[in-house]
């Protein structure tokens, strides 16, 4: 692929947003049916702009949609891939909370039961609605295909659309990379993959979940590696491709704890993305280390700033962790923003709309500050 510079902006989000009251309470009119869809959406739009607003006066330079059309960070998207059914779980690996306890949520069951194919973008109207608010950057947040596999593995893939499992990959990377093209052609040009899959690489109970269904963690990430490879390897040589990885991100509850050192050398090295957004908000994340894996050229945004609570951090302590992480990657390829969204489920964090917007404002003021 030519090389050529792309905008890299040292203050940046993950994406999602809370979302204001009044959207919550309409989307629950919508799905008891008594809110017409054209309705909700004219709320949605609504929202939007504010959201965009915001973005812009804090100073922000990519500008997402808050999410604000979602259900949560991957379920809206992968429900309309033809092929793709979801389901209730059966079982699961429950969220947890800062303190090891359960908060109840268990992720849902994604099943192939047919041929996936792609029947026309997914996220044209979403786009070219944020792309019409902002004279900023518009990024768009696509979940990774990874979770359309990784809870259920070859069992919830159908033996007779797909016998052989390539054929299976095949098909998920023709789709995903058709998608980002007619992302492209409707002028989009900052795309993120959202991957919290691939840190349950990192945690000995998620692991033991892959072996009890039969699959190999260490094979399965390097598959995983060469199938986001190959989506977006098709990407133009002016399209930002960034992924982000978190240890989930469930009304303020976790999934997974570890350091990245057990997926660092077969996926930092590996998948061409050009920026990289890390969870470095508390002890679960590691240390910096495993950023010396990071090739030439790649950028790391470090999610040292939590969305899960209120509690302001302070700004000299993030400048001396950006110094810490530079020590193994030059600082100027480093970034700053929340360790994940403030709202990857429509019911969002324990955190108030206030607390959202210091954070977000901490976010650029600190990278002013150490990148001017």
């Amino acid at each position: 692929m030519t090389s050529i510079a792309k905008p890299f902006y040292h203050a940046d989000h993950v994406g999602s947003l809370l979302r204001p009251p009044e959207l919550l309470a309409a989307r629950l009119q919508w799905k008891a049916g008594a809110l017409a869809k054209d309705a909700l959406r004219k709320l949605e739009d609504d929202a939007i702009r504010d959201a965009v607003r915001l973005q812009e006066a804090l100073g922000l330079n990519i500008i997402t949609d808050g999410e604000f059309r979602r259900e949560n960070w991957w379920i809206d998207f992968i429900r309309q891939i033809d092929g793709i059914k979801i389901s209730e779980p059966d079982q699961g690996a429950e969220f947890k909370t800062s303190h090891q306890e359960g908060s109840g949520y268990v992720p849902l069951i994604v099943e192939t039961t047919g041929k996936v194919r792609f029947g026309g973008a997914l996220m044209e109207d979403d786009f070219t609605f944020l792309a019409n608010c902002t004279s900023k950057i518009p990024k768009v947040a696509i979940p990774s295909p990874t979770r359309i596999h990784f809870h259920s593995g070859r069992a919830k893939v159908s033996e007779t659309a797909y016998p052989d499992m390539e054929l299976f990959w095949a098909d998920i990377v023709a789709f995903y990379r058709q998608e980002i093209a007619a992302l492209e052609d409707l002028g989009c040009r900052y795309i993120q993959i959202d991957d919290p899959v691939l840190t349950y690489f990192l945690d000995d109970r998620t692991r033991g979940n892959l072996k009890a269904i039969g699959e190999d963690p260490d094979q399965l990430i390097h598959t995983y590696a060469d199938v986001l490879n190959r989506l977006i390897e098709k990407r133009k040589p002016d399209t930002q491709i960034s992924m982000h990885l978190c240890r989930g991100n469930a009304q303020s509850a976790w999934i997974v704890a570890g350091g990245y050192m057990r997926l660092a050398e077969a996926i930092f090295p590996v998948v061409d993305v050009d920026t990289w957004f890390l969870e470095y908000d508390d002890e679960r994340s590691g240390d910096f280390e495993p950023l010396g894996f990071m090739p030439d050229g790649k950028n790391v945004v470090l999610g040292l700033v939590t969305s899960k609570f209120g509690e302001m951090e302070e700004k000299d302590a993030l400048k001396r962790r950006i110094d810490a992480a530079a020590e193994f990657i030059p600082k100027e390829r480093l970034g700053l923003s929340p360790q994940c969204g403030f709202a990857s489920l429509d019911i969002g964090n324990r955190v108030s709309m206030e607390d959202q917007r210091a954070k977000l404002a901490l976010v650029v003021e600190t990278a002013n500050e150490v990148w001017g």
